[in-house]
């Protein structure tokens, strides 16, 4: 009878260690789930609404700011009037003045143009020449790279003043793109993305017709179909800048 117990009680000590497994492995599988529903917060992970939401409050947030831009323009026009009618400041000095705003960017500005414009390609673009080798999706989006050397050639061109999107750009206005979007002065743009430049058009194409970092953004025109165009004016308005002159600067806390 011994050794029968002793054959009975065998197995069940052989099986135990196997269901314990069974029961960690269960065990270790709800806390997968757990986590992900926790890292989800109940949102559908695949969808990614959080980010749609991130999207759109960016959106609101870019409205919001361009309505306060205009609002401090109006403001800063009105303060401008005031101040030139009681400054008792002479004719001489009232023309040195509005040289200097001209400068800056922060008056109208009016004269010959052109403007330039930048358009992604479409998502499912192939080749258009042969030897090209298949696009990746960086090949078909407009980078900071390309509005910063449309600028750049611009400025070089002898432009008097430059608007990108409705947005006069002055000294300290930083052209900057987060994936296919532009964020200028705290705004949001999306593609197509204008540049229009007020001076001298035949000096300005000349500019754009000879730069390197352009050349190579044409080949990718050629290549794969991002756009570019490039329009002439007779006579262009362009704003004056609106937002805050003040600058914002790094200073050593000890």
């Amino acid at each position: 009878m011994s050794n029968s117990a002793d054959s009975t009680s065998t197995p069940s000590r052989r099986f135990r260690p196997v269901r314990l497994l069974t029961g960690g492995v269960f065990a270790l599988a709800g806390l997968i789930f757990w986590m992900s529903f926790n890292t989800a917060h109940g949102t559908n992970i695949r969808t990614d609404d959080s980010m749609l939401r991130l999207s759109d409050l960016i959106q609101e947030r870019s409205r919001k700011n361009a309505a306060l831009d205009e609002s401090a323009g109006a403001v800063r026009s009105e303060v401008d009037a005031l101040a030139r009618r009681d400054s008792g400041s002479t004719a001489a000095q009232d023309r040195e003045l509005a040289a200097l705003e001209n400068g800056a960017g922060t008056r109208e500005l009016k004269g010959t143009a052109l403007t330039v414009t930048l358009t992604d390609a479409p998502p499912n673009a192939t080749p258009r020449i042969p030897g090209v080798p298949d696009p990746q999706p960086n090949d078909l989006v407009i980078h900071q790279q390309d509005l910063q050397a449309v600028v750049n050639a611009l400025w070089q061109g002898g432009a008097k003043g430059i608007q990108v999107m409705d947005q006069r750009l002055i000294s300290t206005s930083a052209v900057r793109c987060v994936g296919n979007t532009l964020i200028l002065q705290g705004r949001v743009y999306s593609p197509p993305y204008k540049v229009t430049a007020v001076g001298d058009r035949g000096a300005l194409r000349k500019a754009l017709d000879t730069s390197p970092a352009i050349q190579n953004y044409l080949q990718y025109v050629t290549a794969y179909g991002l756009g570019w165009k490039v329009d002439q004016h007779d006579a262009v308005t362009l704003p004056g800048y609106s937002g805050t002159v003040d600058l914002h600067y790094a200073k050593p806390t000890g």
